[in-house]
């Protein structure tokens, strides 16, 4: 992306959302805005109808963490269908309270989105209108993509080393 688009993005979330702007580059190839995250659906909602911006299509949403910096974060990324434009925005959260306003109000298909995100994360989507554990099973009791779960059970006895030539 080139720095006049940029500077755009930059500019419409500032003349409405002045301060809430972390940080902003190019990350491998990717223009990235680091967001507050109590306003990141009013600015998403912004961005959506804004005249040059038009980003309305969410392409990704996804929770990532970081258990060194005892962080979670969402990561939102759209797309302007007429530009070809991209843009990827997130948000950081404390991990032991992760919880950010739901973006269905503004996507709807955000809301399969969250609902894994939840699953696999435990991020809260305050406002969802469903937010129940959509591929892990109901009664499982952890959320199994945090880095504070093992990468395998260590209670398996049919995954001995020594099956495995090690």
């Amino acid at each position: 992306m080139e720095a006049a688009d940029q500077e755009k993005i930059l500019s419409v979330i500032n003349e409405q959302f002045d301060g809430e702007i972390i940080e902003s580059g190019m990350v491998r190839d990717f223009f990235t805005i680091v967001l507050k995250k109590e306003k990141i659906v009013e600015i998403i909602r912004h961005l959506y109808h804004h005249a040059e911006t038009e980003f309305q299509f969410l392409t990704t949403l996804c929770g990532i963490h970081f258990p060194d910096q005892n962080q979670m974060a969402v990561m939102y990324q759209l797309h302007n269908l007429k530009t070809n434009k991209r843009v990827r925005l997130k948000i950081f959260m404390p991990d032991d309270k992760p919880e950010v306003n739901t973006l269905t109000t503004v996507f709807p298909a955000a809301n399969w989105m969250e609902r894994e995100t939840f699953d696999f994360f435990g991020i809260i989507f305050s406002g969802h209108p469903n937010l129940k554990r959509i591929l892990n099973v109901e009664e499982m009791t952890i959320h199994p993509l945090r880095k504070e779960y093992p990468l395998e059970d260590q209670s398996r006895e049919d995954k001995k080393d020594f099956m495995f030539g090690r």
